[in-house]
């Protein structure tokens, strides 16, 4: 936009927000409970996919290549020879590709549609990674909704990823379509000590909380200030 002539002062970049309320922080026993709930082992190395990848809202068996199904899939299968017990968590419609592709390479999985806020924070609980391998986003909120959750986050360089995540502080960042790294710095979290990650986690958790909504009026009160009328902020 910036290239376009338009002055600088009227480019805002607000995130897509989040309740952290409705992500708390979740604890060992939050966890397990998770994972019986959803049919997961508790011994295994649970990844978690949240996106709609395939085109349509049938079976989705044609992946919709800007999320990176493919991508997801060929990180998957090496994933698999590196970490043991590796399970896949996918939610939503339309993710047959990914299904096909994990059952190709002999990877087990659950599959679960997500019909309230309460579900979505639900499957977060249960996982033990977040990997977005996306080629372009609009956000994905999945950003900071693991971050809220305290699961460890490997995203491509995508959407408000590239604002949000400082790689090695509270996620890891990798170039898109970068499938040795997604492998990398996944098989980073399988193998690391908890409390090596622990710092990671607690820095996603402050991420999240610096970008609720709440924290994000002021930014959104500046980009429509002489566009609407603002109520008084005790109106608000």
């Amino acid at each position: 936009m910036l290239e376009t002539g338009i002055a600088a002062e009227k480019v805002h970049r607000i995130p897509i927000g989040i309740d952290p309320a409705a992500f708390p922080r979740r604890t060992d026993e939050v966890k397990a409970h998770a994972r019986r709930e959803l049919g997961l082992p508790a011994s295994a190395f649970v990844v978690g996919s949240f996106q709609k990848d395939g085109v349509g809202w049938g079976e989705g068996h044609e992946p919709k290549l800007i999320k990176g199904p493919d991508v997801l899939v060929a990180a998957a299968e090496r994933l698999r020879d590196a970490v043991p017990e590796l399970w896949f968590l996918l939610t939503g419609p339309s993710r047959g590709y990914v299904m096909a592709g994990l059952e190709r390479a002999g990877i087990p999985y659950r599959h679960r549609y997500l019909p309230s806020l309460e579900a979505v924070a639900r499957a977060y609980e249960a996982i033990d990674l977040c990997v977005v391998a996306s080629r372009d986003e609009g956000g994905p909120r999945a950003v900071l909704e693991s971050m809220a959750i305290g699961v460890p986050l490997v995203t491509t360089r995508v959407g408000q990823a590239a604002d949000l995540v400082r790689h090695g502080e509270n996620g890891w960042l990798t170039e898109v379509e970068d499938v040795d790294a997604i492998v990398a710095w996944g098989r980073h979290v399988a193998e690391a000590p908890r409390d090596t990650l622990d710092e990671a986690l607690r820095a996603g958790r402050r991420t999240a909380e610096e970008n609720s909504y709440e924290a994000l009026r002021p930014r959104w009160r500046r980009l429509l200030e002489g566009l609407v009328t603002i109520p008084d902020a005790e109106a608000d």
